[in-house]
């Protein structure tokens, strides 16, 4: 018998109270767009981070399905860091998710297929809504554990107080108010932290310093504060050793790899690289002054903006295409998150001159299709004792 098994988990904080879900189908009657749930559970986990909870999802998941007699199983999860690593894709560096995935695929091993589908979490809602019924029972103090059902619409909520005062903070979409129907993809971009160069206020693009222990301080501060925007599907980079570091400490807190992209690269400051503003005039001041003047002017040897513009915004669209509906986190440097900025602003290259983001600080942009949302720009709360 084959069957449907939609899989879903969250953490509330990362690590933070967590909840993972799964619901098993009538394959069936979800092509006829009457899904028939033939089972369902929720567990809650004291404390775990988001992708942990995901595999919790998938391991009751598999669980049910075997209960309920399935021999062949069609599994719908969106997460991308399941799906691709339980299809052999992408490798697991990570302990705790190796163990994790052995467990998935020794119960997977008892059927005589399973498959596995991303889909984006618009077209996961079920499995999302169980996974929220555990958060909620954990919130509550409830014992963690495993609950099961059979067809239970997790709107019931079983055995939650009727006096229980619920605070939450709910807004409409922007995608409504601008009429967009395509799944969100959020990009939580993350300035890194302090450098020797940034310490010194120098031009630092191509060269590599390392991050300071100071800089390493914002960064562990960061990941810290990357809780509060809740789950986060992949982390991505640029190559550069400042970046690198940042996004490794981060990924670390999130349990995730660190994906490298070239097109996230600092503006490369050509022969005014590793100078200070005043030693670049005192070098050549017309060429400061003409590169200055004109977003299309590029420094002595370097690049100009609105080549970067360019480059950025190419790998932009790259990354919402592979990560669609997803929430990445972005670890760059300042001109790259303002190109990000700008191109969610729809706005001018002005954008470069007036706008400033301290090391270490968190902005978010939402893409519906092309269709861009300025969410959050230079956070750094984090930083302030």
């Amino acid at each position: 018998m084959r069957l449907r098994l939609e899989a879903d988990g969250g953490s509330r904080g990362n690590p933070g109270l967590a909840g993972a879900g799964s619901s098993i189908v009538d394959p069936a009657s979800a092509i006829a767009g009457h899904k028939t749930e033939l089972a369902c559970q929720w567990e809650y986990i004291a404390k775990a981070t988001n992708n942990v909870a995901e595999y919790h999802g998938l391991l009751r998941g598999l669980e049910a399905a075997r209960e309920v007699g399935a021999t062949q199983v069609e599994v719908f999860m969106d997460s991308k860091l399941v799906v691709e690593q339980m299809t052999g894709r992408w490798k697991i560096k990570h302990p705790g998710m190796q163990k994790l995935a052995r467990q998935a695929r020794d119960l997977a091993s008892g059927f005589d297929s399973v498959n596995y589908t991303w889909v984006p979490r618009a077209k996961n809602k079920k499995a999302d809504e169980l996974s929220n019924v555990a958060m909620d029972a954990a919130a509550r103090g409830d014992k963690p554990g495993i609950v099961k059902g059979t067809g239970v619409w997790v709107g019931e909520k079983r055995g939650e107080p009727e006096d229980v005062e619920k605070h939450t903070h709910q807004t409409a979409s922007p995608a409504h108010w601008a009429g967009a129907d395509a799944p969100r993809t959020r990009f939580i971009l993350l300035r890194h932290g302090q450098t020797q160069h940034s310490a010194e206020q120098r031009f630092s693009g191509t060269s590599d310093p390392e991050l300071t222990d100071t800089g390493r301080g914002q960064a562990r501060r960061a990941a810290d504060a990357l809780k509060k925007f809740g789950s986060i599907d992949a982390v991505v980079a640029s190559p550069q050793a400042r970046a690198q570091g940042t996004a490794r400490i981060a990924a670390g807190a999130l349990g995730l790899d660190v994906v490298v992209d070239e097109g996230l690269s600092e503006l490369d400051f050509g022969d005014f690289e590793g100078l200070t503003r005043e030693e670049a005039v005192a070098r050549d001041a017309e060429a400061f002054e003409t590169w200055q003047s004109s977003p299309n002017n590029a420094p002595p040897s370097g690049e100009s903006l609105t080549a970067l513009h360019r480059r950025v915004s190419r790998t932009r669209s790259k990354l919402q295409e592979r990560y669609e509906g997803q929430t990445v986190l972005v670890v760059t440097h300042m001109t790259p998150v303002k190109s990000f900025l700008r191109q969610a602003l729809g706005a001018g290259p002005e954008l470069f001159k007036h706008l400033f983001l301290d090391l270490a600080s968190i902005s978010v942009v939402d893409y519906y299709g092309d269709f861009g949302v300025v969410r959050c720009v230079n956070d750094v709360a984090h930083h302030r004792g």
